[in-house]
């Protein structure tokens, strides 16, 4: 029979430690921007009501009961469940044993999609599927397209509404114009600037007499439609293999955004800079009018949290621990 201060992997979730825990969660989450002031009050009454329970960890069947007790109503249930959900992941980083209430044991709401965060083979694969296409300029057109929105985070309407004058190929830089025609200006690698150059090419030999500003075109030369991209982009991630990673999750064109805004926030965690600091350029950079949607992504990944814990345990100067333990 198991100790009712342990946890199936022996880990002692009882009475200090727990709230030990959820110090350390909400700690990480606050050094990533998070006021979570209403979280952790959540968390500390689902604890104190763990204790009065005498539970032996945090449980799928404890995280429901609690978060059923009298609500105002199904939103509130919601957001009981995500915060509780939210620190059961972090449990669960640490001890694969914790388990994770599952999604959608209450009523939906109104939610962001799961983001589905590409990794460079399936970057890779989704961009050798564009081969199959039926046209030589279709082909090179959501190529470039989908290379594009890789590695800059556009919009999918950001990068369809692209003009041919937009592009300053000398100086390498994107006009863009983002949400409430907002302009801003996104700079590009040499080697983006390339690629642009080379679809130019083979767009205004196909296309001598364009009828379109537009620097992204369909077959017949007219400037791409958000429908037709997102029919075609299914169509590619088909056939490049790819499988939705559950019923929330499935690849995306606007997914692209969402890989590109984590891998930059990745990179900027490991090579030591000022993630806080650099925040608004990434929020600036990817047209965000309100702050609070670039640290959005900040939880959109584990990595990310795990890459937050251990700068937090270097600041702190705890000794580094091994991966799945903390």
């Amino acid at each position: 029979m198991t100790d009712p201060g342990m946890d199936l992997d022996g880990m002692d979730l009882d009475g200090m430690d727990l709230d030990g825990r959820l110090e350390e969660y909400l700690r990480i989450r606050r050094s990533l921007g998070y006021k979570l002031e209403r979280d952790g009050k959540l968390l500390a009454q689902f604890i104190a009501w763990l204790h009065e329970q005498h539970a032996a960890a945090v449980t799928v069947e404890h995280a429901v009961a609690w978060v059923s007790l009298p609500a105002a109503g199904s939103g509130w249930l919601r957001l009981r469940m995500s915060v509780v959900r939210g620190f059961a992941a972090y449990l669960h980083t640490l001890d694969p044993a914790v388990p994770v209430p599952p999604a959608g044991l209450f009523p939906p709401g109104p939610h962001r999609a799961v983001p589905y965060l590409y990794s460079a083979d399936e970057l890779a694969a989704l961009l050798a599927a564009t081969d199959t296409l039926r046209y030589p300029l279709q082909r090179a057109t959501y190529r470039t397209l989908i290379g594009l929105l890789a590695v800059t985070g556009l919009r999918v309407g950001e990068g369809i509404g692209l003009n041919d004058a937009d592009l300053d190929d000398e100086h390498g830089v994107l006009t863009v114009t983002g949400k409430f025609n907002k302009l801003r200006q996104v700079p590009l690698h040499p080697s983006a600037v390339a690629a642009l150059r080379a679809y130019q090419r083979q767009r205004r030999a196909a296309h001598p007499r364009p009828s379109t500003p537009a620097l992204l075109v369909s077959t017949p030369g007219t400037r791409l439609s958000y429908v037709n991209v997102s029919a075609t982009f299914v169509k590619l991630v088909r056939r490049a293999g790819l499988a939705p990673r559950s019923a929330s999750c499935r690849p995306r064109p606007h997914d692209l955004r969402h890989s590109f805004a984590v891998a930059t926030l990745l990179d900027w965690y490991r090579d030591g800079g000022d993630v806080a600091a650099r925040l608004p350029l990434l929020s600036t950079y990817l047209g965000h009018v309100e702050p609070a949607n670039t640290y959005w992504y900040l939880h959109a990944a584990p990595e990310l949290l795990a890459q937050a814990a251990h700068r937090l345990d270097a600041h702190l100067g705890l000794p580094a621990q091994p991966a799945g333990r903390r």
